[in-house]
């Protein structure tokens, strides 16, 4: 893997909220999402709009991807926000209740128009019922679209379901997103954790996305950050696990059969450990 970027922790932030804004400068996420959505109110919209649009291009917020979130398709706010995200140029505009692969491409096409740089990437919210049974056309339908964002708390809403420990209820929805986007080469987002206080909580839904595959986990709130930080990163043991398998495997170049502590090692096993190599230093080279 080349330019991996580690998102383990992608903070939702008010981009009405100047000091928010200012804060989040200081905090060691991955990456934020400057909201012009659901953390706006209507009448705060249009100065949203301007703020999220001078911070994702003023350059302060140093390694973190920054993207910026506009309003959904169809609302009165929704092409103004796409030109002024587009002419910003974050690292990503991220857009809500993306539905089908014609959609995707019509999005790609008013970013296009709006002359959004080469490396703003389209981040496609799937949060409803129809997503989800498109998600496998979604994902491909564009190479400008990089990145898939759960919206749990929407699915849950669609799907008359409830939010409770395991989340047996979305593992249908989390499970054809991430096949859909493993198979279009892209990343994925896992949803926000709502109950901010219950660290016990937010750790084992931490867990469960990165062994179901997730690259990391949308968040609400700054605390959450440090705890997804070190969830999504590969443990000690597995970077240490990964350097021997690789270091067996070049040792056992030609002898048929390669053995790292008792296991069979196969190409398999070398791109697994070559990729959690990659994640590490990437992730060691942030500081």
């Amino acid at each position: 893997m080349t330019d991996f970027t580690p998102l383990r922790s992608v903070l939702y932030m008010p981009s009405s909220n100047e000091r928010a804004l200012e804060k989040a400068k200081a905090i060691a996420c991955d990456g934020l999402i400057l909201d012009l959505e659901d953390a706006v109110a209507p009448d705060a919209k249009p100065a949203a709009r301007e703020s999220a649009a001078a911070a994702a291009a003023s350059g302060d917020y140093g390694r973190r991807t920054v993207t910026i979130r506009v309003n959904g398709i169809g609302t009165e706010w929704h092409d103004d926000d796409i030109v002024a995200a587009a002419q910003a140029g974050p690292a990503g505009i991220v857009v809500p209740k993306v539905n089908s692969a014609d959609e995707v491409r019509s999005l790609v096409a008013a970013m296009e128009k709006a002359g959004a740089p080469d490396h703003t990437r389209l981040w496609a919210m799937v949060e409803t019922p129809e997503a989800i049974f498109n998600v496998r056309e979604l994902a491909a339908a564009s190479d400008r679209l990089a990145v898939l964002v759960m919206g749990t708390n929407d699915l849950v809403k669609e799907l008359y379901a409830e939010h409770v420990p395991g989340r047996a209820p979305l593992l249908t929805s989390l499970s054809l997103a991430l096949l859909a986007a493993r198979a279009a080469g892209i990343a994925i987002l896992d949803g926000v954790y709502n109950d901010v206080k219950n660290e016990e909580g937010f750790l084992a839904e931490c867990e469960q996305g990165r062994q179901l595959g997730f690259d990391g986990k949308t968040l609400i709130h700054p605390g959450q950050v440090g705890p997804a930080n070190e969830q999504f990163a590969p443990s000690e043991k597995a970077v240490e696990d990964a350097r021997g398998i690789l270091e067996a495997w070049e040792a056992g170049k030609g002898s048929g059969v390669v053995t790292y502590n008792n296991k069979m090692v196969e190409n398999l096993h070398v791109e697994s450990a070559q990729r959690t190599l990659s994640i590490h230093e990437a992730i060691r080279a942030l500081g």
